[in-house]
């Protein structure tokens, strides 16, 4: 399987089922019985597409009432520990072998709210407020649905050598980001990469770009772990990987929004 840019599919198993269901423990034929063995059990049958699609889905759903409720009820104090809990179950979830249903939607309980948060603070921070957040979930799922276009359409074809400029372009502003917080403890404004300036709107549009395209590689995997009859289970995986960079992607596009909007 090709690697990826998104750490929540490094754990994906790189082989499956094939013929007969080899890899994954099914017993053989008994000698002299006539009798075929059991079919997988749910949890081990190979993944379809319908696990993937259902699965993002309920973690998706899971995320948005959860965003809702925090952004109605004002419970924008919740910001900072939803954070703190969201990496550390996205910490968990990416480096546990095994896909845990629990942990995924715990991870996206975790994320709504600080979506939900956020987003209330700058509804509350903005004349228009509440234009933005609507502006920046429309662009959200417009990117998604876009790249998944251009990804079914072979628009544009995810290869070894794209897989590779990605991830090293994540990598990078991962360690920009990095960077300016170290540097804003020293100096206001750190590396000015979110302070509302110039550079600010730049690096934001090209984080925006490198999430869009990382979708691409995030749809890639999920095809390639089809193909090759892993356990359904691990559509778990897949959904929480595509919830990272949707949740990267509506926090950029948010960021990018309130800058234009500033005084």
């Amino acid at each position: 399987m090709r690697t990826t840019s998104n750490p929540a599919f490094r754990n994906l198993p790189t082989g499956g089922y094939g013929n007969n269901y080899a890899g994954f423990g099914q017993p053989p034929q008994q000698a002299g019985t006539g009798y075929d063995p059991a079919p997988p059990s749910a949890a081990n049958r190979p993944m379809t597409i319908d696990d993937v699609v259902t699965k993002t889905g309920a973690t998706l759903a899971v995320l948005l009432v959860a965003g809702t409720i925090t952004f109605v009820m004002e419970l924008y104090a919740l910001a900072l520990p939803a954070m703190i809990i969201g990496f550390v179950l996205a910490l968990v979830n990416i480096f546990k072998k095994k896909p845990s249903p629990a942990l995924v939607l715990a991870y996206a309980v975790a994320e709504g709210v600080f979506l939900g948060a956020v987003s209330g603070v700058i509804g509350r921070a903005f004349a228009n407020g509440n234009a933005i957040v609507i502006q920046a979930i429309i662009g959200t799922i417009g990117v998604f649905v876009g790249m998944l276009v251009v990804y079914k359409t072979g628009a544009v074809r995810v290869t070894p050598k794209l897989t590779k400029w990605i991830t090293g372009a994540v990598i990078g502003v991962a360690v920009l980001m990095l960077a300016n917080l170290v540097a804003s403890f020293i100096t206001p404004g750190g590396l000015g990469l979110r302070d509302g300036g110039t550079i600010a709107i730049i690096f934001s549009l090209v984080c925006i770009g490198i999430a869009a395209f990382s979708f691409l590689l995030d749809f890639d995997a999920a095809d390639e772990a089809i193909r090759a009859g892993v356990p359904a289970v691990f559509a778990w995986r897949i959904a929480f990987g595509l919830t990272v960079t949707l949740v990267w992607l509506y926090l950029e596009i948010l960021r990018l929004l309130s800058y234009f909007n500033s005084d």
